[in-house]
This record gives C-alpha cells, sequence and structure tokens, in this order.
C-alpha cells in the first residue's frame, strides 16, 4: 500500500490536473461558440456556389477546350488526398477520425492499383499517416489556430493544389474533413474537389438546380472563373468545419477528463483515509502495549 504522504501528493496533483481540463473546457467552449456561428455562416454560401458550378458544368459538353478542372486529365491514376486536421492535440478522436478515413481511402486506392500522393493541413494528421505513408507524403502545411484562418489562406492552398493539378501531378482530389453535427458529433466527411464530381452535378440537376438560365458570357467562361474558386471556397468551408469540430471535440473530452479525475480523487481520498485509519489503529495498539508491558 502506497504511503500516506504518496498518496496525499498524488491527490494534490490529480487536483491540479483537474482544475487545468475544467479550465480548457471552459475556453473551448468559448471558441465552440464563435467556430460553430462561422462554419454555420459559411455553409450556405459554399453550397450554393457548389450548386451553380454543378448547374453550369451540366450544360456544357466537356470536350478538349472544356476547363480542365472540369474535363480532368481523362484518368483516374494519381490520386491526391488532401487531409485536412488541426496542429493541435488534447480534442479527442477528432484527428484521428479524419486520418482514420484518409489511411482508409488509401489503403483502397493502393489494393486497387492506384498511386496515393498525400497533401496534409495540420501536424497532427501528418503524424498519424507519416506511419505508413511516409513515401506518399508530397506536402505539409501546419495551418496554426484554425479559428483564425482566413480565405486567402484557404486561397493560397487551393493555387498550391491547382498548380499540381495543371502540372500533371495527380488527377484526381480528395478532400477529408470532419463535418460539424454538434458538439458530440463530429463527422469525418471525404469529398472529391479535382476535377468537379459529376455525381454532384447530377445531384444539383435533380434537386432543381438547374432552372433555364442563360449566361453572359457563356458557361465554360464562368467555369473557368469559378471553378478555382469553388475549389478555394470548399478548402475554407472545411477549415471552418474543422475549427467548430476540434473545439466541440476538445469541449467533450476535456469534460470527460475533468469527471475521471474527480471519480479518481474520491477514490485516492478512500485510500488515504483507510491508510490512515489503518496508522492510527496501529499506533494505538503499539501505545497500549506498551503501556500494559510497564
Amino acid at each position: 500500500m502506497a504511503s500516506l504522504k504518496a498518496l496525499k501528493v498524488r491527490i494534490g496533483s490529480v487536483k491540479s490536473t483537474q482544475k487545468i481540463t475544467k479550465a480548457m473546457k471552459m475556453v473551448a467552449a468559448a471558441k465552440l461558440r464563435r467556430a460553430q456561428e462561422a462554419a454555420e455562416a459559411g455553409r450556405p454560401y459554399a453550397q450554393r456556389l457548389e450548386a451553380v458550378v454543378a448547374s453550369l458544368a451540366s450544360k456544357v459538353t466537356v470536350s478538349e477546350s472544356s476547363p480542365k478542372l472540369l474535363a480532368g486529365t481523362g484518368k483516374d491514376q494519381v490520386h491526391l488526398l488532401v487531409v485536412a486536421t488541426s496542429d493541435k492535440g488534447l480534442a479527442g478522436a477528432f484527428n484521428t477520425n479524419i486520418a482514420r478515413l484518409a489511411r482508409k481511402h488509401a489503403r483502397d486506392l493502393t489494393a486497387a492499383g492506384k498511386t496515393v500522393r498525400i497533401f496534409t493541413i495540420g501536424r497532427k494528421g501528418r503524424a498519424v499517416l507519416n506511419r505508413e505513408f511516409r513515401a506518399n507524403m508530397v506536402e505539409g502545411i501546419e495551418p496554426g489556430d484554425l479559428g483564425k484562418l482566413s480565405f486567402a489562406d484557404a486561397r493560397g492552398y487551393a493555387d498550391d493544389i491547382i498548380a499540381r493539378f495543371e502540372a500533371g501531378d495527380f488527377d484526381v482530389a480528395t478532400l477529408f474533413y470532419s463535418n460539424f453535427k454538434s458538439v458530440l458529433t463530429q463527422e469525418p466527411t471525404a469529398t472529391q474537389i479535382v476535377p468537379v464530381s459529376i455525381p454532384a452535378v447530377a445531384a444539383a440537376v435533380e434537386t432543381g438546380v438547374s432552372a433555364a438560365t442563360e449566361y453572359e458570357p457563356d458557361e465554360e467562361e464562368l467555369l473557368a472563373d469559378l471553378l478555382p474558386r469553388n475549389v478555394a471556397i470548399q478548402l475554407y468551408r472545411a477549415m471552418r468545419e474543422n475549427a467548430a469540430s476540434e473545439q466541440g471535440s476538445k469541449m467533450t473530452a476535456m469534460d470527460n477528463a475533468t469527471r475521471n479525475a474527480g471519480d479518481l480523487i474520491k477514490r485516492l481520498s478512500i485510500q488515504y483515509n483507510r491508510a490512515r485509519q489503518a496508522a492510527i489503529t496501529t499506533e494505538l495498539v503499539e501505545i497500549i502495549s506498551g503501556a500494559e508491558a510497564l
């Protein structure tokens, strides 16, 4: 059995940890509200732009003159996985779930004979994927605080990806991020961003987005301008969703840690009181035995 001093030191240590986790939970709760508002505010624009691009794409006959971001390379041999996570830990399974989805996708592609390349945005995702796909890493960006990322940052990432696509480095790019549902639910999501996904075009047409519309200039010219913007917007949306998901997951993780610390303190306190009572009883027995010996 641990000594009284050791138990007292451990109880004090757990209490200090509990104060830290409680403070981190409060900070995450404050950041979550702002991040959630930003994520929800950005969704309508991103969804509408995606629908407009899909509507335009449905009216265009894909040919050699079509924008490359629409027509693609004509192949799907080389896949770029854009894995967006965070630089910081202590957020439960937030980063791990995104990396796990990307890892499964990479394994499936490799098994199908495809070439996989990985572009990470966030230190934690890179650390997880590096263990198995070190040779497949082509870029690793550390974005810092996700809540402070601007559209200019997302546009820079998008320009880099588009430049690689135009240089023929890959055929298809898929974005992995966490879609924020609630404080308790963050859904790892994969969406194709380069070239524009044909299923997304079909879905937009089915939902009635493609109403009878005349465009000036023509659809292909509009797409040449909107497709790069759409990639940047989808990346920016992913960053916003990740910011909210990170804080929601962190808030839940710190709440669980605080409650676990409380349970541990109770168990250690019981153990301390029992050890203290045993020590007192032993001392009393020794005193009584000594008195009787006299």
